[in-house]
């Protein structure tokens, strides 16, 4: 087993204790977000945090990693618990997103970020509790201040029609009416996907280097062929996420040396079958060999010895957790986070510091800046003449403001 230095040792009596915990203190960033209005961001002093993470009150430290579980559920998705998404913002102003599951987008509008920097994602696979949300991360994002390209990134499948870029193309035919009918009154660019497709099999090959951030990607097990895991590094600090994987020696090998090592930590067999109302052999099949139950989880976690492990992929309720925390604590005593939705972690070399962000359910979306208002955009669309004529003439519509 793993052991534990005194700063992660008190890292996990905070975790478990729902507190936020400090080591030392940072220099703040100079990426400065769009703010929403009436909002002004502070510097954390002495590394001394607030027990709840309040979005856009906080300035990121230049040195310093920000992970928001925005999911960590099932695909029968909880209004509490949706489906799997991460999303990793850096001191240098970069985000990323990794998977989006269906439901994902409500919690990451619900952090007001600028979207206009929100324009990397990553897929791990295509089930729709990974991918569910693109089409409303893609609209919705593109309605609220991102004027450029949303760039995709994703693996191959077995086949060319079971690959990241058939179902983006695919998609974006699917709703073809919708993104006619905004462009115009919005920014041209922001409706365009840029996809890049890599190869399932590559072993820790990078498929994305650009301002000091590398990712790259290795090869999963689940379902099919055409599932992955990535790592983000960037000023020496590392970040994991796993997707969904049965144990395999892939993530065991290139998730060495993470700071935060998030990994499916499933439902047991006999939990999984309360859950579904499946029988046990079905249960076990799922949790044990497309999955990774906790037991499982907690073994990959003892052999990669990250400075924090992250379970995710379950309804946390009561039982549950129990359940997921008794299996993971047999086989795994070193720091640990089993990951709701809305659970955020900072991360320095010095330092790992867990909360739950505080949002407004009924939260504005976040302002747009000068960029996105100037951005070009082309003629607005209008139904044809035909349509057009069923007018009401029971109503004038007011006058249009001039521009």
């Amino acid at each position: 087993m793993q052991k534990r230095s005194p700063k992660l040792i008190k890292s996990v009596a905070a975790v478990a204790l729902g507190i936020a915990f400090s080591v030392s203190g940072f220099t703040a960033s100079y990426a400065e977000d769009l703010m929403p209005l009436g909002r002004s961001a502070m510097e954390i002093k002495d590394g001394v945090y607030p027990a709840s993470y309040f979005p856009n009150t906080e300035i990121l430290g230049a040195d310093e990693m920000r992970i928001t579980a925005l999911g960590t559920g099932m695909p029968n998705q909880t209004k509490a618990a949706v489906s799997i998404s991460f999303y990793v913002e850096l001191g240098n102003g970069d985000k990323f997103l990794f998977d989006v599951g269906t439901g994902s987008s409500g919690n990451l509008f619900s952090l007001r970020p600028d979207f206009s920097k929100i324009d990397k994602m990553f897929f791990s696979h295509l089930h729709v509790d990974h991918v569910g949300d693109f089409m409303g991360m893609h609209v919705g994002g593109w309605l609220s201040g991102r004027y450029t390209p949303l760039r995709i990134f994703g693996p191959s499948g077995a086949t060319p029609e079971l690959g990241t870029k058939s179902y983006v193309e695919n998609m974006k035919k699917a709703y073809a009416w919708d993104l006619q009918t905004r462009s115009g009154a919005l920014p041209d660019d922001g409706a365009k996907l840029d996809v890049t497709e890599f190869d399932y099999m590559q072993e820790n090959v990078i498929v994305y280097q650009e301002n000091d951030v590398t990712i790259r990607s290795w090869p999963a097990i689940h379902g099919l062929d055409g599932s992955v895991s990535y790592s983000l590094e960037w000023n020496g600090l590392k970040y994991v996420f796993g997707g969904d994987t049965y144990p395999n020696n892939w993530y065991v090998k290139y998730a060495a040396g993470a700071d935060i090592a998030s990994h499916e930590a499933f439902l047991p067999p006999k939990a999984l079958a309360t859950y579904f109302g499946w029988d046990l052999a079905q249960a076990t099949y799922v949790s044990t060999r497309i999955h990774s139950e906790p037991k499982a989880f907690g073994k990959v976690m003892s052999a990669v010895k990250p400075r924090m492990a992250m379970g995710y992929h379950s309804v946390l309720s009561p039982e549950n957790y129990q359940a997921i925390l008794e299996g993971v604590r047999e086989t795994y005593d070193g720091p640990l986070v089993l990951a709701r939705d809305l659970v955020v972690v900072n991360v320095t070399k010095d330092n790992i510091v867990v909360r739950d962000a505080n949002v407004d359910d009924y939260v504005l979306p976040p302002d747009v800046g000068k960029a996105y208002i100037d951005a070009p955009r082309s003629d607005e669309k209008s139904p044809s003449d035909k349509v057009n004529a069923g007018k009401w003439k029971g109503y004038t519509p007011p006058e249009m403001p001039k521009k």
